[in-house]
Protein backbone atom coordinates (compact mmCIF):
# COMPACT_ATOMS: atom_id res chain seq x y z
CA UNK A 1 0.00 0.00 0.00
CA UNK A 2 3.01 2.32 0.33
CA UNK A 3 4.34 4.76 -2.22
CA UNK A 4 7.88 5.17 -3.49
CA UNK A 5 10.02 6.62 -0.65
CA UNK A 6 11.87 8.70 -3.25
CA UNK A 7 8.58 10.34 -4.29
CA UNK A 8 8.90 9.06 -7.83
CA UNK A 9 6.72 11.04 -10.27
CA UNK A 10 5.80 7.97 -12.29
CA UNK A 11 2.08 7.38 -11.87
CA UNK A 12 1.35 4.54 -9.50
CA UNK A 13 -1.86 3.09 -8.22
CA UNK A 14 -3.10 0.31 -6.03
CA UNK A 15 -6.66 -0.95 -5.62
CA UNK A 16 -7.25 0.87 -2.31
CA UNK A 17 -6.05 4.19 -3.77
CA UNK A 18 -8.33 3.76 -6.74
CA UNK A 19 -11.29 2.88 -4.54
CA UNK A 20 -10.71 6.02 -2.45
CA UNK A 21 -10.09 8.24 -5.48
CA UNK A 22 -6.60 9.10 -4.22
CA UNK A 23 -3.94 10.17 -6.69
CA UNK A 24 -0.33 8.93 -6.32
CA UNK A 25 1.54 11.28 -3.94
CA UNK A 26 -1.73 13.11 -3.17
CA UNK A 27 -1.72 14.65 0.28
CA UNK A 28 -5.38 15.50 0.67
CA UNK A 29 -8.57 13.65 -0.22
CA UNK A 30 -11.39 15.37 -2.08
CA UNK A 31 -13.69 14.48 0.81
CA UNK A 32 -11.50 16.30 3.35
CA UNK A 33 -11.37 19.41 1.20
CA UNK A 34 -15.13 19.30 0.76
CA UNK A 35 -15.76 19.03 4.50
CA UNK A 36 -13.26 21.81 5.22
CA UNK A 37 -14.86 24.13 2.68
CA UNK A 38 -18.33 23.31 3.99
CA UNK A 39 -17.25 24.29 7.50
CA UNK A 40 -15.60 27.48 6.22
CA UNK A 41 -18.89 28.47 4.58
CA UNK A 42 -20.27 28.97 8.10
CA UNK A 43 -17.36 29.63 10.47
CA UNK A 44 -13.93 31.36 10.35
CA UNK A 45 -11.01 29.41 8.92
CA UNK A 46 -9.43 28.94 12.37
CA UNK A 47 -12.64 27.45 13.74
CA UNK A 48 -13.05 25.21 10.69
CA UNK A 49 -9.52 23.85 11.17
CA UNK A 50 -10.11 23.25 14.88
CA UNK A 51 -13.34 21.38 14.16
CA UNK A 52 -11.60 19.22 11.57
CA UNK A 53 -8.86 18.39 14.06
CA UNK A 54 -11.47 17.28 16.59
CA UNK A 55 -13.75 15.43 14.20
CA UNK A 56 -11.10 13.61 12.19
CA UNK A 57 -7.98 13.90 14.36
CA UNK A 58 -6.20 15.39 11.35
CA UNK A 59 -3.55 18.12 11.65
CA UNK A 60 -5.21 20.63 9.32
CA UNK A 61 -4.06 24.25 9.53
CA UNK A 62 -6.22 27.35 9.01
CA UNK A 63 -3.94 28.19 6.09
CA UNK A 64 -4.79 24.89 4.42
CA UNK A 65 -8.52 25.57 4.83
CA UNK A 66 -8.04 29.04 3.36
CA UNK A 67 -6.17 27.55 0.39
CA UNK A 68 -8.92 25.02 -0.30
CA UNK A 69 -11.57 27.74 -0.13
CA UNK A 70 -9.67 29.84 -2.67
CA UNK A 71 -9.34 26.82 -4.96
CA UNK A 72 -13.01 25.79 -4.77
CA UNK A 73 -14.23 29.38 -4.85
CA UNK A 74 -12.29 30.02 -8.04
CA UNK A 75 -13.88 26.94 -9.59
CA UNK A 76 -17.32 28.34 -8.70
CA UNK A 77 -16.41 31.72 -10.20
CA UNK A 78 -15.08 30.13 -13.39
CA UNK A 79 -18.25 28.07 -13.77
CA UNK A 80 -20.43 31.15 -13.31
CA UNK A 81 -18.40 33.12 -15.82
CA UNK A 82 -18.85 30.32 -18.33
CA UNK A 83 -22.62 30.46 -17.83
CA UNK A 84 -22.61 34.25 -18.21
CA UNK A 85 -20.61 33.98 -21.42
CA UNK A 86 -23.17 31.54 -22.81
CA UNK A 87 -26.00 33.89 -21.83
CA UNK A 88 -24.28 36.82 -23.53
CA UNK A 89 -23.94 34.69 -26.66
CA UNK A 90 -27.69 34.07 -26.71
CA UNK A 91 -27.66 30.63 -25.10
CA UNK A 92 -30.17 30.78 -22.25
CA UNK A 93 -29.88 28.27 -19.40
CA UNK A 94 -32.44 25.54 -18.91
CA UNK A 95 -35.10 26.10 -16.27
CA UNK A 96 -34.65 24.10 -13.09
CA UNK A 97 -37.09 21.24 -12.81
CA UNK A 98 -40.01 21.91 -10.47
CA UNK A 99 -42.96 19.80 -9.45
CA UNK A 100 -46.33 21.04 -10.63
CA UNK A 101 -47.33 22.43 -7.22
CA UNK A 102 -44.18 24.52 -6.82
CA UNK A 103 -44.24 25.68 -10.45
CA UNK A 104 -47.74 27.10 -9.91
CA UNK A 105 -46.59 29.34 -7.02
CA UNK A 106 -45.74 33.03 -7.52
CA UNK A 107 -42.07 33.80 -8.16
CA UNK A 108 -40.79 36.61 -5.93
CA UNK A 109 -37.63 38.55 -6.77
CA UNK A 110 -36.12 41.05 -4.36
CA UNK A 111 -32.86 43.01 -4.32
CA UNK A 112 -30.95 45.15 -1.84
CA UNK A 113 -27.42 46.10 -0.85
CA UNK A 114 -25.26 45.50 2.23
CA UNK A 115 -21.91 47.00 3.22
CA UNK A 116 -18.85 44.82 3.91
CA UNK A 117 -15.49 45.83 5.47
CA UNK A 118 -12.42 45.52 3.24
CA UNK A 119 -8.72 46.16 3.65
CA UNK A 120 -7.54 49.41 2.05
CA UNK A 121 -4.89 47.60 -0.01
CA UNK A 122 -4.59 44.02 -1.23
CA UNK A 123 -2.13 42.01 0.84
CA UNK A 124 -1.76 44.71 3.51
CA UNK A 125 -3.72 44.39 6.77
CA UNK A 126 -2.97 47.91 8.02
CA UNK A 127 -4.87 51.10 7.30
CA UNK A 128 -8.39 52.43 7.53
CA UNK A 129 -11.23 50.02 6.75
CA UNK A 130 -12.90 50.55 3.38
CA UNK A 131 -16.62 49.76 3.22
CA UNK A 132 -17.95 48.45 -0.08
CA UNK A 133 -21.46 47.50 -1.09
CA UNK A 134 -22.43 43.98 -2.06
CA UNK A 135 -25.58 43.68 -4.16
CA UNK A 136 -27.80 40.79 -3.05
CA UNK A 137 -30.91 39.38 -4.73
CA UNK A 138 -33.24 36.57 -3.76
CA UNK A 139 -35.56 34.54 -5.97
CA UNK A 140 -38.12 32.23 -4.39
CA UNK A 141 -41.52 30.67 -4.92
CA UNK A 142 -44.03 31.97 -2.40
CA UNK A 143 -45.84 29.09 -0.74
CA UNK A 144 -47.98 28.83 2.38
CA UNK A 145 -47.87 26.71 5.50
CA UNK A 146 -50.14 26.26 8.49
CA UNK A 147 -48.78 26.77 11.99
CA UNK A 148 -49.71 24.63 14.98
CA UNK A 149 -52.14 27.35 15.98
CA UNK A 150 -53.91 26.91 12.66
CA UNK A 151 -52.69 30.18 11.18
CA UNK A 152 -51.66 30.24 7.52
CA UNK A 153 -48.36 32.03 6.95
CA UNK A 154 -46.05 32.51 3.93
CA UNK A 155 -43.16 30.13 3.30
CA UNK A 156 -40.41 30.50 0.71
CA UNK A 157 -39.83 27.53 -1.58
CA UNK A 158 -37.04 26.92 -4.12
CA UNK A 159 -34.97 29.76 -2.67
CA UNK A 160 -32.01 30.94 -4.75
CA UNK A 161 -29.57 33.79 -4.10
CA UNK A 162 -27.45 36.03 -6.29
CA UNK A 163 -24.74 38.36 -4.98
CA UNK A 164 -21.91 40.40 -6.42
CA UNK A 165 -19.28 42.80 -5.15
CA UNK A 166 -19.94 45.41 -7.79
CA UNK A 167 -22.48 47.79 -9.26
CA UNK A 168 -25.93 47.27 -10.76
CA UNK A 169 -24.42 46.50 -14.15
CA UNK A 170 -22.53 43.59 -12.57
CA UNK A 171 -25.68 42.32 -10.84
CA UNK A 172 -27.90 42.52 -13.93
CA UNK A 173 -26.61 39.52 -15.97
CA UNK A 174 -26.15 37.38 -12.86
CA UNK A 175 -29.69 38.02 -11.68
CA UNK A 176 -31.19 37.49 -15.13
CA UNK A 177 -29.27 34.21 -15.49
CA UNK A 178 -30.74 32.91 -12.23
CA UNK A 179 -34.19 34.33 -13.01
CA UNK A 180 -34.33 32.37 -16.26
CA UNK A 181 -33.31 29.22 -14.38
CA UNK A 182 -36.11 29.83 -11.89
CA UNK A 183 -38.78 30.29 -14.55
CA UNK A 184 -39.24 34.06 -14.81
CA UNK A 185 -40.41 33.61 -18.41
CA UNK A 186 -42.95 30.88 -17.62
CA UNK A 187 -44.19 31.57 -14.08
CA UNK A 188 -47.87 32.47 -13.82
CA UNK A 189 -47.17 35.39 -11.49
CA UNK A 190 -43.86 37.19 -10.91
CA UNK A 191 -43.30 40.07 -8.48
CA UNK A 192 -40.31 42.35 -8.02
CA UNK A 193 -40.02 43.98 -4.59
CA UNK A 194 -37.50 46.52 -3.39
CA UNK A 195 -37.18 49.76 -1.47
CA UNK A 196 -36.67 53.06 -3.22
CA UNK A 197 -33.05 52.52 -4.30
CA UNK A 198 -32.75 53.98 -7.81
CA UNK A 199 -30.31 51.40 -9.11
CA UNK A 200 -32.56 48.44 -8.35
CA UNK A 201 -35.59 50.07 -9.94
CA UNK A 202 -33.51 50.96 -12.99
CA UNK A 203 -32.63 47.28 -13.22
CA UNK A 204 -36.30 46.36 -12.86
CA UNK A 205 -37.33 48.73 -15.66
CA UNK A 206 -34.57 47.53 -17.98
CA UNK A 207 -34.81 43.78 -17.43
CA UNK A 208 -37.88 42.65 -15.49
CA UNK A 209 -40.72 45.09 -16.17
CA UNK A 210 -42.20 42.95 -18.94
CA UNK A 211 -42.29 39.87 -16.69
CA UNK A 212 -42.96 41.08 -13.15
CA UNK A 213 -45.23 43.37 -11.14
CA UNK A 214 -43.20 45.99 -9.29
CA UNK A 215 -43.88 46.46 -5.56
CA UNK A 216 -42.37 49.34 -3.62
CA UNK A 217 -41.64 48.26 -0.05
CA UNK A 218 -44.66 49.62 1.86
CA UNK A 219 -42.72 50.13 5.09
CA UNK A 220 -40.02 52.10 3.29
CA UNK A 221 -42.74 54.24 1.70
CA UNK A 222 -44.32 54.78 5.14
CA UNK A 223 -40.99 55.98 6.54
CA UNK A 224 -40.85 58.58 3.81
CA UNK A 225 -44.42 59.63 4.60
CA UNK A 226 -43.37 60.35 8.16
CA UNK A 227 -40.41 62.44 6.99
CA UNK A 228 -42.83 64.49 4.92
CA UNK A 229 -45.29 64.88 7.79
CA UNK A 230 -42.54 65.91 10.20
CA UNK A 231 -41.18 68.53 7.79
CA UNK A 232 -44.60 69.91 6.86
CA UNK A 233 -46.54 69.85 10.14
CA UNK A 234 -43.70 69.59 12.69
CA UNK A 235 -43.04 66.07 13.94
CA UNK A 236 -43.70 67.11 17.55
CA UNK A 237 -47.35 67.96 16.89
CA UNK A 238 -50.54 65.90 16.94
CA UNK A 239 -51.37 67.23 13.46
CA UNK A 240 -48.26 65.61 12.01
CA UNK A 241 -49.02 62.32 13.71
CA UNK A 242 -52.68 62.38 12.64
CA UNK A 243 -51.87 63.12 9.00
CA UNK A 244 -49.20 60.42 8.91
CA UNK A 245 -51.55 57.77 10.33
CA UNK A 246 -54.25 58.74 7.84
CA UNK A 247 -51.87 58.87 4.87
CA UNK A 248 -50.30 55.52 5.76
CA UNK A 249 -53.73 53.89 6.05
CA UNK A 250 -54.88 55.32 2.72
CA UNK A 251 -51.66 54.27 1.00
CA UNK A 252 -52.01 50.73 2.34
CA UNK A 253 -55.63 50.43 1.19
CA UNK A 254 -55.41 51.63 -2.40
CA UNK A 255 -55.85 55.38 -1.98
CA UNK A 256 -52.43 56.58 -3.08
CA UNK A 257 -54.00 59.28 -5.24
CA UNK A 258 -55.51 60.87 -2.14
CA UNK A 259 -52.10 61.02 -0.48
CA UNK A 260 -50.60 62.60 -3.58
CA UNK A 261 -53.44 65.15 -3.61
CA UNK A 262 -52.65 66.11 0.00
CA UNK A 263 -49.01 66.64 -0.89
CA UNK A 264 -49.90 68.71 -3.96
CA UNK A 265 -52.16 70.92 -1.84
CA UNK A 266 -49.40 71.40 0.74
CA UNK A 267 -46.91 72.34 -1.96
CA UNK A 268 -49.35 75.01 -3.21
CA UNK A 269 -49.21 76.86 0.14
CA UNK A 270 -47.45 80.22 -0.16
CA UNK A 271 -46.12 80.20 3.40
CA UNK A 272 -44.57 76.72 3.25
CA UNK A 273 -40.95 76.92 4.51
CA UNK A 274 -38.27 76.20 1.93
CA UNK A 275 -36.90 73.18 3.81
CA UNK A 276 -40.38 71.65 4.11
CA UNK A 277 -41.04 72.38 0.43
CA UNK A 278 -37.89 70.50 -0.57
CA UNK A 279 -38.84 67.49 1.56
CA UNK A 280 -42.43 67.38 0.29
CA UNK A 281 -41.29 67.82 -3.31
CA UNK A 282 -38.96 64.84 -2.95
CA UNK A 283 -41.74 62.80 -1.34
CA UNK A 284 -44.24 63.69 -4.06
CA UNK A 285 -41.74 62.85 -6.80
CA UNK A 286 -40.87 59.57 -5.09
CA UNK A 287 -44.51 58.44 -4.79
CA UNK A 288 -45.47 59.66 -8.26
CA UNK A 289 -42.53 57.83 -9.80
CA UNK A 290 -43.64 54.61 -8.11
CA UNK A 291 -47.37 55.15 -8.65
CA UNK A 292 -47.70 51.81 -10.46
CA UNK A 293 -45.94 50.05 -7.58
CA UNK A 294 -48.23 51.28 -4.78
CA UNK A 295 -51.36 49.16 -5.28
CA UNK A 296 -50.92 47.33 -1.97
CA UNK A 297 -54.56 46.32 -1.68
CA UNK A 298 -54.30 44.47 -5.00
CA UNK A 299 -50.96 42.95 -4.07
CA UNK A 300 -52.46 41.51 -0.89
CA UNK A 301 -55.41 40.10 -2.82
CA UNK A 302 -52.89 38.25 -5.01
CA UNK A 303 -51.13 36.90 -1.93
CA UNK A 304 -47.97 38.92 -2.59
CA UNK A 305 -45.76 40.48 0.10
CA UNK A 306 -45.69 44.26 0.45
CA UNK A 307 -42.44 44.44 2.43
CA UNK A 308 -38.90 43.53 1.37
CA UNK A 309 -38.07 41.66 4.56
CA UNK A 310 -37.21 38.53 2.58
CA UNK A 311 -34.26 40.22 0.88
CA UNK A 312 -33.17 42.05 4.03
CA UNK A 313 -33.10 38.67 5.76
CA UNK A 314 -31.07 37.22 2.88
CA UNK A 315 -28.52 40.01 3.28
CA UNK A 316 -28.16 39.17 6.96
CA UNK A 317 -27.63 35.43 6.68
CA UNK A 318 -25.70 35.42 3.39
CA UNK A 319 -23.38 38.35 4.10
CA UNK A 320 -23.52 39.68 7.65
CA UNK A 321 -23.33 36.36 9.50
CA UNK A 322 -20.07 35.31 7.82
CA UNK A 323 -18.38 38.44 6.53
CA UNK A 324 -19.00 41.00 9.29
CA UNK A 325 -17.69 39.27 12.39
CA UNK A 326 -15.65 41.15 14.99
CA UNK A 327 -12.34 42.28 13.51
CA UNK A 328 -13.03 40.89 10.03
CA UNK A 329 -11.67 42.76 7.01
CA UNK A 330 -11.46 41.16 3.61
CA UNK A 331 -9.33 41.22 0.52
CA UNK A 332 -11.31 41.31 -2.71
CA UNK A 333 -10.12 37.87 -3.84
CA UNK A 334 -10.67 36.28 -0.44
CA UNK A 335 -14.17 37.72 -0.20
CA UNK A 336 -15.18 36.69 -3.71
CA UNK A 337 -13.95 33.11 -3.34
CA UNK A 338 -15.81 32.56 -0.08
CA UNK A 339 -18.91 34.40 -1.33
CA UNK A 340 -19.20 32.08 -4.32
CA UNK A 341 -18.82 29.05 -2.06
CA UNK A 342 -21.64 30.33 0.16
CA UNK A 343 -23.78 30.94 -2.90
CA UNK A 344 -23.05 27.43 -4.15
CA UNK A 345 -24.10 26.06 -0.76
CA UNK A 346 -27.40 27.93 -0.41
CA UNK A 347 -28.28 27.31 -4.07
CA UNK A 348 -27.72 23.55 -3.84
CA UNK A 349 -24.67 23.51 -6.13
CA UNK A 350 -21.90 22.97 -3.60
CA UNK A 351 -21.31 19.24 -4.17
CA UNK A 352 -20.76 19.79 -7.90
CA UNK A 353 -17.54 21.65 -7.04
CA UNK A 354 -16.03 18.50 -5.55
CA UNK A 355 -16.23 15.66 -8.08
CA UNK A 356 -14.83 12.33 -6.96
CA UNK A 357 -11.63 12.76 -8.92
CA UNK A 358 -7.98 13.35 -7.97
CA UNK A 359 -7.03 16.81 -6.78
CA UNK A 360 -3.62 18.52 -6.99
CA UNK A 361 -1.18 18.65 -4.10
CA UNK A 362 -0.99 21.73 -1.92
Amino acid sequence: MGRCPKRCHIEQGVPLDEALGVQPHQRTSIELKQVACALAVFVPFETAAALLNRLHALPVSPGAVWHWVQEAGQQAMDWLQGELDKLAAGQAPAEESLDATTAALPLIIGADGVMVPFRPEEGKPNGRTVWREVKVAILARLGRRTTRAGQEVPRLEQRRLVAVLGDIDALRPRLWLEAVRQGVCSAKLVAWISDGGRGFWTLYAAQFKDYARGILDFYHAAQNLWKGAAAWLDGRTQDARAWFVSARHRLRHGEADGVLADLAAALALDDLPASARDTLTNLYTYLEKHRDHLDYEKFKELGLPIGSGLVESACKWLIQQRFKGVGMRWSEDGFNHLLHLRLAWVNGRFDALFPLAPSPNL
